[in-house]
Formats: structure tokens, C-alpha cells, sequence
């Protein structure tokens, strides 16, 4: 990480300390630094004692604690050495060490106020030096800060000036993050062909070698978050590739966890969704020391995929953790809401959401306009339009359309196209309903985008169906049901392929309920096969994990497992109608980590970001900028939040378990797995369990009261 931003250290060590004991130190630590061991040069520096205690040394504190994932120790060396080298009266170092404490606020927290905070300390201190080194980087901050902050005019300003300066003072790096800036506030703009040129342009530069890793890692997941802004799947997919070969051996910070999120993303889209889910999930477990509020990023995503793979209640406490992070959950918290089956919550949420947007700080989504709309817009038809709101659904519809010729695009296109198909079949113009969905349809599939194709396959087919041409009808749910299996959404496929219809391809009637009565089943261990029989139908499979779970449920219909104690019977360690062996994980069950939320270093460091936020009110009050002032107020709130959540009774520091979420992941994972195998081979089977069978932390198995199962396990 040497090198990073301005460039090496500017301190001179004969400065700090002329032993020959503390320059080897130094070599040692440097050594350890190139080859990333972050944790042996910590190690070095902690045996140094007081030595390791000067401005040069505190710089090689930040660099390792960053590298070791220790954010909260990165800036608080940074801020050490500021402190020193200012009452030294080394003012550009101080100014130096003040622009990297703002530099870090902004690439992991979101916290802005402490960025201007920091940024107009380091602007005091070299403002009598106009050549000073400082500049380039206080532009490059003012760029993405103000960009962040929504204020795009002073933002582009900014961009500008980090190019220039960066040019002349030999900055690569602040003057790439300039161009990136730049580009990305053309796209907003609607000069969509001028910044994707630029973007181009820069990607050239930063897989050059021109430019140092963290920088590059950082603008690398820039580009990409354009791409994602603007609905380019193609470049973002292009781009996420060029990062992962980049990145290889010299990534390191919040950048691992950026490339998990990125591709979660692109996952979401092209599916499997069991993938997408374990990206999304080991994003969240990489990134949990880094981000502050940009931490709902991840979260928001975990939750659009288990929306996406009918896991309703993974999907809440996702959505519900992405909000108390300050992150908008939106769309997915509304389309959630539709999903459980409460369109009229839906239509109020998601209103809510166009009407008043969460304005996060964020590099990830942009901050206002159009692109951040049309997501929103598209949820609001399909609510809209399942709420019989038909006015508001032609509405929302022609707004998307808006939205898609000034951004021009393969997804945007499609989704206007989709809009328009569910507006027209909820008005009974079934022609256009079909032109329009199959449009849509074809474009999803050239995107490779089989959710979507599936969703649109859908319409189709009920258009057709409507019209009284339910054979074409069964080829368009075949195809949708089709769609939704291979991309994993295990909710979708049997409500697809179970679809009525007339005269079948081989000329029988109407297919047979999927929900064939019955009163008994079968669901046997005999050493590595299942026996199952259940509803006149037999088979025989290799057993699996989901199995052994499901059988523990099928044991004790009604009655609610915590995923520990699925994991305990399919080890062996539970058997099965024992009773409960973990249960609730706050009564100190075996296998949850209680980790503090926060530890107490990160609790001093908000209460030091409070006092810089509270500073930067004052300031923006002085200078009757209301606007800064409501933002600063909402890191304010956030930070407040923060510290609330992480203390409980006594003052006491709140413990919050991690095995158990990874559980509820593999066991979700597991028993949708086993129940598509089922299917397979007895679709009623399958069926029945789709819709008996509820997971999350909690899993039950609860059969329609109309036609109980009495299963022999």
C-alpha cells in the first residue's frame, strides 16, 4: 500500500528517530507490508512499544491495521499522527495525515460530515501553500463527497479540479478518481455515451499499473457500480471480470468484499440463486468491519435474492436490517409486503419510497434522479396492478418508458416493455398484453436474465388463457416454470408449471391437481437411499442432506426448529423427537458466536465522529447552508442509532450470533434443494411441500389443515 494516494510518506524518518533500531524496524515492517502480512507487521510494531509511537511509524500503523481489516485502528493512527506532526508544527504533514483520515471516512463509512470535517482541517493547514501536495487529494474527496451528498454541480467542479491537480502535481491517483467522478456525473447528466467512454478510459488506466492498488480496487468498483446505475449488465459483468483477474495477490481492505457484492449482483440476474446467496451472504461476513451505513448495501441485495427465492422471512430480516443501517430496502421491502399478500401496505411503501427517497450516502447507487427511479417504478406496476390500481399502474408505466429513452438500454428497454404488459393485461387488452410481454421476454433472455424471462413468460400466458387459447398458453407457462428452475427460484416454478390447461401435447385432458389429498407418506432412511411414498406415488433416492432435515420436520408437523437443531440431527448429535437441543440462541446454546457488535474502540471512534458532526452543523448553520446541516443531522441520527443498538442494560456492550445466520442459509439452501429433487420424481410431493414447509431461522413443516399428513419418518 505504499504509495497510496499522494504518494510515499512525505515525513522524513531522521525526523522521528535517528536509531538504527527503529530503521530496521521500519524495513522489517515494510517487508511485511508488501507481502500483505498484515498481522506480523502489527505484531512488530505492538513489540516496538513507544518506539512504534512516532509519525512515521503511526503511518505504518495504518496501513497494516487497514490491511488487517481493523478499520477503526487505520484512522485512529492516521489521526495520531496528525496530532503529533501538527504540534510539531509540521503543517503539511499534519494537513497530509488530515486529508487521509477524510480519504478512509469516505471510502468505508458514509459518514460525510466527518469527511468535510477532516477535509477542511487539512484545507487550513495548506492554505498558506498553494502549491501544496494536499490539493489534488482534497479535490478528489470534494468530488465524491459532494457527489454522494447530491449536490452534482459542486461535485463536477471538484472533478475537475482533481484532474488538473492531480496532472500537475503528478497525482495519478487523485487525477483517476476525478475522471471517474467525471464520468459517472455524465451518465446522470444523460450524456450516457460520453461517460461510458470515459469509464473506458479509466478502466484502461487503473488495470495499467499506472495507479496503486487501493486506488485502483476502488475505482475498478466504481465502474462497475456505474454499470449496475445504469442497468448495463453486459459491463458490469465485463468489468466485475476485469476486477477479479486484477485483484488476485494484491486486493485488500473493503475491496474483496465489493467484488462479493458486485457479483451477488450480477448472480441475481443471471441466476443460480443459491450462488447469488452465498455471495451475498459472504459479502455481508467480509464486509461487516468496514462499511458503516453502506453496510445495508450488501444487506438489501441479500434480501432481493431471497425475495427472489420465496425465502419471505430470510428476506425481512434482511430488508429490516438494510434500514436500520440508514440503506433504502426499497423496492424489495415492498415487493416483500405484495408477497406475503398485503398489496395495500405494498402500494403505501412503495409511494412512500418514490414520494420521499432515502438519500444515503453512497458510492454504490446514485444519489438522485432518474436511474434511481426507475427500480422503483417498475415495483410500483407490478403492485399497482395486483392492488387494482390501474390509474396509478399507466402512471408508473409511462414514467418508466421516460426513464428508458433517455437511458438507453437492454434492461431498461425490457422492463418498459414488461410495464407495459402488466398494464395492459390488468386493462383486458390482451393483444398488447402478449406483444408487449413477449417483447419483453425476448429481450430478458438476450440479457440472461431468466427471472425476468419468466416473469414476462407469465403474462404471456395468462394473456393467452384469457383469450380462450390455453394450449399456447401451457407452452408459455412451460417455458416461464422452465425459466424459474434453472435460475433457482423455487417459489415461482410450480406456481408456473402448474398452470391449467386444455388438450396436453399428447393429445390427454387437463393435468391433474398438484395437490393431491392424502393421508399418510412415507419418508424413510434405509442406509445411504430414501424411501418415499406419498399420494399413490413411490421412489427411491440417494439421501441428502435437505433430506435429514426434512424428516426432522415431517416428524412434528406444526412445531418450529431452530436451525441449530436441524444442523445437530443431520450430524447425528440430536435424534430425531428429542427434544430441543439449541433452541432459542440467547439462552447461550451451543454453536452461536457472541461477538459484540461494535467493541469498545469502535464505540470511541463514533463518539469522536459525533463530535466532528456536531461540528460540521455549527458550520453549515455559520453559513446558512441548511441542506449540509439536514445531512450532517442524519449522521447525526445515525450515529446515535449505532451506539443505542450496540448498548444494552448496565452499559453493557450487546452480543449478536453468527453461526446461526450461516445455518439458516445452508439449511434453507439444503431443503429447497431436496424438495426440487422430490419433485422430480413426484411432482404432488413436491407440491406439498412448496407450500408446507417454511423456512429462516426458525423452519416448520405446517400441512393444509384440510388434508393433514401423517408421515412415517
Amino acid at each position: 500500500m505504499c504509495g497510496l494516494l499522494l504518494g510515499p510518506c512525505k515525513t522524513r524518518r531522521e525526523n522521528c528517530c535517528h536509531n538504527v533500531t527503529v530503521d530496521e524496524l521500519a524495513a522489517d515492517v515494510e517487508a511485511a507490508l508488501a507481502d500483505a502480512r498484515w498481522a506480523d507487521a502489527l505484531g512488530l510494531l505492538d513489540a516496538a512499544g513507544t518506539a512504534a509511537r512516532t509519525p512515521s511509524m503511526l503511518e505504518l500503523r495504518a496501513r497494516a491495521a487497514y490491511g488487517h481489516g481493523d478499520l477503526e485502528a487505520a484512522i485512529e493512527a492516521w489521526e495520531q499522527q496528525h496530532h503529533l506532526l501538527n504540534a510539531a508544527g509540521d503543517r503539511g504533514g499534519a494537513a497530509r495525515a488530515a486529508a487521509m483520515v477524510a480519504m478512509f471516512l469516505l471510502i468505508d463509512t458514509g459518514l460525510m460530515a466527518s469527511v468535510r470535517a477532516w477535509s477542511r482541517r487539512a484545507a487550513r493547514l495548506a492554505a498558506d501553500r498553494p502549491d501544496s501536495e494536499v490539493r489534488p487529494l482534497l479535490a478528489a474527496i470534494g468530488a465524491y463527497e459532494r457527489f454522494m451528498s447530491g449536490d452534482l454541480a459542486t461535485a463536477r467542479r471538484c472533478a475537475d479540479e482533481a484532474v488538473e491537480l492531480g496532472a500537475r502535481h503528478d497525482n495519478r491517483a487523485a487525477e483517476v478518481i476525478g475522471l471517474t467522478a467525471r464520468a459517472r456525473l455524465d451518465i446522470l447528466d444523460g450524456r450516457v455515451d460520453e461517460g461510458l467512454a470515459r469509464l473506458d478510459e479509466v478502466g484502461g488506466l487503473l488495470v495499467s499499473g499506472e495507479v496503486d492498488p487501493l486506488t485502483a480496487g476502488m475505482m475498478l468498483c466504481e465502474l462497475i457500480c456505474a454499470a449496475q446505475g445504469l442497468a448495463r449488465h453486459d459491463l458490469a459483468v465485463e468489468w466485475t471480470e476485469t476486477m477479479d483477474r486484477w485483484r488476485v495477490g494484491t486486493a485488500f481492505g473493503a475491496i474483496h468484499g465489493r467484488c462479493r457484492v458486485h457479483r451477488a449482483e450480477i448472480l441475481r440476474v443471471s441466476g443460480p440463486c443459491d450462488r447469488a446467496e452465498d455471495e451475498a451472504l459472504a459479502a455481508c461476513d467480509e464486509l461487516r468491519p468496514w462499511l458503516r451505513r453502506e453496510f445495508g448495501w450488501p444487506l438489501a441485495e441479500l434480501g432481493n435474492i431471497r425475495l427472489r427465492r420465496g425465502d419471505l422471512s430470510g428476506a425481512e430480516e434482511a430488508f429490516l436490517a438494510a434500514h436500520e443501517h440508514g440503506w433504502s430496502a426499497y423496492p424489495g421491502l415492498a415487493l416483500l409486503r405484495l408477497a406475503q399478500g398485503d398489496p395495500g401496505a405494498a402500494q403505501r411503501l412503495i409511494r412512500e419510497a418514490i414520494e420521499r427517497p432515502v438519500r444515503t450516502p453512497s458510492k454504490e447507487r446514485p444519489p438522485t434522479g432518474e436511474l434511481t427511479l426507475a427500480p422503483l417504478l417498475d415495483a410500483q406496476v407490478e403492485i399497482a396492478v395486483a392492488a387494482g390500481d390501474l390509474e396509478t399502474a399507466r402512471e408508473a408505466a409511462a414514467r418508466l418508458r421516460g426513464i428508458a429513452q433517455r437511458y438507453p438500454g437492454k434492461w431498461h428497454d425490457a422492463s418498459a416493455w414488461l410495464a407495459d404488459a402488466r398494464v395492459a393485461l390488468s386493462a383486458g387488452e390482451l393483444d398488447r398484453a402478449i406483444a408487449a410481454g413477449t417483447e419483453s421476454a425476448s429481450i430478458w433472455a438476450d440479457i440472461g436474465a431468466p427471472y425476468e424471462t419468466g416473469l414476462a413468460r407469465l403474462i404471456v400466458a395468462e394473456a393467452h388463457t384469457r383469450a380462450g387459447r390455453t394450449d399456447i398458453a401451457e407452452i408459455d407457462g412451460r417455458a416461464a416454470a422452465a425459466a424459474f428452475e434453472r435460475y433457482g427460484a423455487s417459489a415461482r416454478a410450480p406456481q408456473a408449471s402448474a398452470r391449467p390447461a386444455g388438450k396436453t401435447a399428447g393429445g390427454q385432458g387437463a393435468a391433474a391437481p398438484v395437490h393431491a389429498p392424502t393421508s399418510s407418506g412415507t419418508f424413510l432412511r434405509e442406509g445411504d437411499l430414501r424411501k418415499v411414498q406419498f399420494a399413490g406415488g413411490s421412489a427411491t433416492l440417494r439421501d441428502l442432506k435437505g433430506f435429514r432435515y426434512l424428516a426432522r420436520l415431517l416428524a412434528e408437523p406444526g412445531r418450529e426448529f431452530h436451525v441449530l437443531d436441524l444442523v445437530a440431527v443431520e450430524q447425528g448429535t440430536l435424534p430425531i423427537r428429542s427434544p430441543t437441543f439449541v433452541g432459542d440462541p440467547d439462552l447461550g446454546g451451543t454453536g452461536v458466536s457472541n461477538l459484540p457488535m461494535i467493541d469498545e474502540q469502535a464505540r470511541q471512534a463514533y463518539r469522536r465522529r459525533l463530535a466532528e458532526v456536531e461540528a460540521d452543523i455549527e458550520d453549515a448553520r455559520r453559513c446558512n447552508d441548511p441542506a449540509r446541516a439536514d445531512l450532517a443531522e442524519r449522521d447525526r441520527d445515525f450515529l446515535i442509532a449505532e451506539l443505542r443498538a450496540a448498548v444494552g442494560l448496565g452499559g453493557r456492550l450487546r452480543s449478536v450470533g453468527s453461526d446461526a445466520e450461516r445455518a439458516r442459509s445452508a439449511v434453507t439452501r439444503a431443503l429447497h434443494y431436496a424438495t426440487r429433487r422430490l419433485s422430480e420424481q413426484l411432482p404432488a410431493l413436491g407440491a406439498h411441500l412448496h407450500n408446507g414447509v417454511h423456512t429462516g431461522i426458525y423452519c416448520s413443516y405446517r400441512p393444509d389443515p384440510l388434508t393433514p399428513v401423517a408421515w412415517t419418518c
